[in-house]
């Protein structure tokens, strides 16, 4: 229904109950409005209900980025062996 939708009824519910004296002899009107009213009460709760069920946060577990260990070098610097590594990483692939 709505938001919109659920004030109107609630207006419309509202005027019938308060404002409208007609006397139709087989239709209440204030009866209506108070039945306007509570559905126009109704259709907000149920709105804003689902409306705070879909703006909740959805956390995801890390994805594990794979690296390559490529290309041992062993190079020599001033009579000492210097060990270095190179690091290849791949970019992630989707899930």
């Amino acid at each position: 229904m709505g938001i919109g939708g659920s004030i109107f009824l609630i207006a419309l519910g509202a005027i019938f109950a308060f404002a409208v004296e007609a006397d139709l002899g087989w239709l209440d009107l204030s009866v209506v409005g108070w039945v306007l009213m509570l559905a126009g009460v109704a259709g907000l709760l149920a709105t804003l209900y689902f409306w705070s069920n879909r703006r909740r946060a959805v956390v995801a577990a890390p994805v594990p980025e794979e690296r390559v260990v490529a290309d041992r070098v062993v190079p020599v610097q001033n009579d000492q062996v210097v060990q270095e590594y190179r690091e290849v990483r791949r970019p992630s692939r989707p899930v």
